[in-house]
C-alpha cells in the first residue's frame, strides 16, 4: 500500500510538473503574441567614422566647460541641462509630424525630455538647418500656432525657436495635441553633420524645458499603449544594411532578451539615474564607488560609456589604450620624418611645442610669432596643430592643452633631440627620441586608440549594479571607425572622459556602448530601470 502511495504522489508531482511546463510555455507563447501588437520603431544605425571621433572630441570639452559653468553660476538649471553628446548618435529612427506627415529622423534620447526638429522658419545662415529636414506649419491642418520662445542649452552653445503644436506619429501611433519646439538656431558643430533631423527625449518630465509634456507621456495619458514604460534593443550585427535594433514603446519583446531583468531603482526622476556599485577591470575593483556607490545614468542618447575623466584616463591606461592623438602623432613623424628633422634646424623649442599644443604663445609673443610655420604643408605645425584642431583647442584656451609641466617636458625633449643632430646622431635615432613627444599629447575627453590586433588579449571590464556584475568584453567596448580612403579600420576605446560637477555628478553615463550587449527596459511606473542579456 505505502509503495502505492509513493507511485501516486510521484504520479501527481510529475503531472504538476508538465502542467507547469505547458503553464510556462502558453505564458511565453502569449506574451511574444502581445508584444506582436506593440508599436515599435526601426532603429537605424550609423557606423562612426573619422571626422565625427575627432569632432566629438571637441563637443566634449565644451560640454564640460559648460557643465561646470552652469553648476558654478546657475546650479539650478544645470539639473535640467541635456548631457548627451549628439555628435556620434549612432541610433535614431522616423517619426512624423503634422497632416498630412512630414517625415524627421531623430535620436530617442533618455538624456533629455523636449522633442524639437528643424523649422523652416530657420535663419539664412542657419547651415544645419540647410542641410535636414525643416517643418513647415503652413502645410499641416492640424498645427496650431503656440509662438512661445524655446531654448535649449547644450554644449557648444543653446538650440533655440519657438514652441509648436500638432499631431505627432510614433511608430505608427498618432499622438494628439503634442507641443514640441519648431529650432531656427542649432550651435555648434554638433548638429551639422548628424544624419537625424532632432531629439525625442524620453527622459522625465522634470527636465523638460518649459515644463513641455513629453512624447510618451502623452502617448500613455491617450491610452495609446498598455504600459507605462518602453524598451530598447540595439543590435550588435555588423553587417552591412543589418536593422539597427528596435525600441518598443508599451511593454517589452521576450525575442530581444535571455534570461531576467536586474531591476535597478531609479535614484533621482529626470535623467534615468541608478546608483553604480562598482567598477572592475579584469575582475579587480578599482575603487572608484567606496562604501556610498557611485551615481550612474542610462542614457541612448551617448554613443560611448562616459565618466569622470582622470578614472577615464587610468582605465584606459589599464586596457593598453593610448591618445589618440599621440598615435596618430607617431603615424605622422613615420610619414614626414625628414621634414620633422628640417624642423628641429628650423625652429625654437617653443616653437615647436607650441605647434603640437602642449606649449601657448599668448599676448604680443603670440602676434610676433613667425609666420615660418606656414612654409610648408609637411611640417610639424601643419600635421599637428592644423590636422588634428590643436590649435583651435589652444587659441580658446587660456593655457596648453598639456599644462606648464608637458610644455617645459616636451621643449627638455626638443632641446635634446638638437643636441642630438649636432652631435651627427641617425635620423632614426632622432625620430625615436621626437616620437616622446606623442606621449607627451593628452586625450582630449578621454579620446584613446587601440590595436586592433590586441583585442584578444585585453581585460574584460564590469560594472556592477544591483549587486550583479554586468560585462563587457574588449569587442564590445572598443569601437571600430571607418577611416575612409580605403585606409585600414581604426579602433578607439569606447571609454570617455566627461566630468558632470555636483549636484548633479559626479556621474557615469551609460551609452550605447553599454546598452547594446544588454536589453533595457525603461519603466515610469515602476520608477525602475530593468537590464538583461540582449538576445
Amino acid at each position: 500500500m505505502a509503495r502505492s502511495s509513493v507511485s501516486y504522489a510521484a504520479c501527481a508531482l510529475a503531472l504538476c510538473a508538465l502542467l507547469a511546463v505547458d503553464a510556462s510555455a502558453s505564458d511565453t507563447t502569449a506574451a511574444a503574441a502581445a508584444a506582436k501588437s506593440l508599436p515599435r520603431v526601426q532603429l537605424t544605425k550609423r557606423t562612426p567614422d573619422a571626422r565625427t571621433v575627432k569632432a566629438r572630441a571637441v563637443a566634449v570639452q565644451e560640454t564640460s566647460h559648460r557643465l561646470r559653468l552652469t553648476a558654478l553660476f546657475a546650479p539650478d538649471a544645470a539639473a535640467s541641462m541635456p548631457i548627451s553628446n549628439y555628435m556620434d548618435a549612432q541610433y535614431y529612427g522616423a517619426v512624423t509630424i503634422g497632416s498630412p506627415p512630414q517625415s524627421f529622423q531623430v535620436v530617442f534620447d533618455t538624456g533629455s525630455s523636449n522633442l524639437w526638429v528643424p523649422s523652416s522658419k530657420c535663419g539664412f545662415i542657419q547651415i544645419p538647418c540647410d542641410l535636414h529636414a525643416k517643418f513647415d506649419a503652413k502645410k499641416s491642418v492640424t498645427h496650431v500656432a503656440n509662438g512661445t520662445n524655446f531654448a535649449i542649452q547644450y554644449g557648444s552653445g543653446a538650440l533655440s525657436g519657438f514652441l509648436s503644436e500638432d499631431t505627432v506619429t510614433w511608430a505608427g501611433v498618432p499622438i494628439k495635441e503634442q507641443v514640441f519646439a519648431e529650432a531656427t538656431k542649432e550651435p555648434g558643430i554638433a548638429f551639422l553633420f548628424a544624419k537625424f533631423d532632432g531629439i525625442l527625449g524620453m527622459g522625465w518630465e522634470q527636465i523638460s524645458v518649459d515644463h513641455v509634456t513629453p512624447p510618451f507621456y502623452n502617448m500613455f495619458a491617450q491610452g495609446l499603449v498598455p504600459q507605462n514604460l518602453f524598451s530598447f534593443w540595439l543590435s550588435r550585427d555588423a553587417a552591412s544594411g543589418a536593422a539597427g535594433g528596435e525600441l518598443v514603446l508599451g511593454g517589452v519583446d521576450p525575442a530581444h532578451f535571455t534570461g531576467v531583468h536586474t531591476w535597478l531603482p531609479v535614484t533621482r526622476e529626470g535623467y534615468w539615474q541608478i546608483d553604480m556599485d562598482d567598477l572592475l577591470i579584469g575582475g579587480v575593483s578599482q575603487g572608484q564607488c567606496g562604501a556610498t556607490g557611485c551615481s550612474a545614468i542610462v542614457d541612448t542618447g551617448t554613443s560611448l560609456l562616459a565618466g569622470p575623466t582622470k578614472v577615464v584616463e587610468e582605465l584606459n591606461k589599464l586596457i593598453g589604450a593610448k591618445s589618440l592623438l599621440g598615435e596618430e602623432c607617431r603615424v605622422m613623424i613615420d610619414q614626414y620624418g625628414t621634414d620633422l628633422i628640417s624642423d628641429l634646424t628650423t625652429f625654437t623649442p617653443m616653437e615647436v611645442c607650441t605647434s603640437v599644443g602642449l606649449c601657448i604663445v599668448e599676448g604680443a609673443a603670440a602676434a610676433a610669432k613667425p609666420a615660418a610655420s606656414a612654409a610648408s604643408i609637411a611640417t610639424s605645425r601643419r600635421m599637428l596643430a592644423e590636422k588634428h584642431g590643436i590649435k583651435v583647442a589652444f587659441d580658446n584656451e587660456a593655457a596648453g592643452v598639456g599644462g606648464p609641466i608637458a610644455c617645459e617636458t616636451c621643449k627638455l625633449a626638443v632641446s635634446y633631440a638638437k643636441s642630438m643632430l649636432a652631435q651627427n646622431a641617425t635620423q632614426v635615432e632622432i625620430l625615436d627620441e621626437m616620437k616622446t613627444l606623442c606621449d607627451l599629447i593628452p586625450t582630449r575627453g578621454g579620446e584613446a586608440a587601440v590595436d586592433c590586433a590586441a583585442l584578444p588579449g585585453m581585460p574584460t571590464v564590469e560594472f556592477v549594479l544591483g549587486g550583479k556584475k554586468f560585462a563587457l568584453t574588449p569587442e564590445q567596448y572598443v569601437l571600430k571607425i571607418d577611416a575612409g580612403a580605403g585606409a585600414p579600420s581604426q579602433c578607439i576605446s569606447g571609454f570617455m572622459g566627461l566630468d558632470v560637477p555636483p549636484p548633479m555628478g559626479p556621474l557615469w553615463i551609460l551609452g550605447d556602448v553599454f546598452i547594446g550587449p544588454y536589453h533595457t527596459v525603461f519603466d515610469y511606473a515602476g520608477k525602475r530601470v530593468g537590464i538583461a542579456d540582449a538576445a
